[in-house]
């Protein structure tokens, strides 16, 4: 009885008639599973914000570093110019010139080389014989190959070719043996 007397009197306290108590209990855990299900679907959408959050921070440090790094990358081009300009003098000097010239412009020859290093710029290595890397390599010509191992491969060196850090900047070119 005195039970009942306290169901009673909690149906009278939230203005509801006997047997609606009940289905108000049911619809709870329905209201604590949307609730639940909302908190999930904020906490994923939260999730893949912070996600892509830090995918954007981490592609802008990168595209930053990349700018620092390859920003200089026109005043090289112009540079090597002055490079082949710079070893066309030292290979003529060589041949008709005085001695002590000759060591004059190769030190200059030299520190600018050494500067234009300092800063990432390398020369790409390439020798008669070498295969033929469109990576690297411009093919000018095709003669033919003066040995039959030279046939697909490098026979001449027309132009060097330069990398700033690991990215190309000027190809070189090649003459190629058919």
């Amino acid at each position: 009885m005195e039970e009942n007397k306290d169901i009673q009197h909690e149906n009278e306290e939230m203005n509801l008639p006997d047997g609606q108590n009940e289905q108000a209990d049911t619809e709870n855990p329905a209201v604590e599973n949307s609730a639940e299900e909302k908190l999930a679907e904020e906490k994923d959408r939260y999730i893949r914000l912070y996600a892509e959050f830090e995918n954007y921070k981490k592609r802008t440090t990168r595209e930053k570093m990349d700018f620092f790094k390859y920003a200089s990358q026109d005043l090289m081009i112009s540079m090597l110019a002055i490079l082949d300009d710079f070893e066309r003098a030292l290979r003529e000097m060589a041949k008709h010139g005085n001695e002590a010239d000759l060591q004059g412009v190769e030190l200059i020859y030299q520190k600018f080389k050494g500067k234009l290093e300092e800063k990432g710029l390398q020369p790409i290595e390439v020798k008669q014989g070498d295969n033929f890397n469109v990576d690297e390599h411009e093919a000018i010509t095709q003669i033919p190959a003066p040995t039959e191992d030279l046939k697909g491969k490098i026979v001449d060196v027309v132009e060097t070719g330069y990398r700033l850090h690991d990215k190309v900047i000027r190809f070189a070119k090649v003459v190629v043996g058919a």
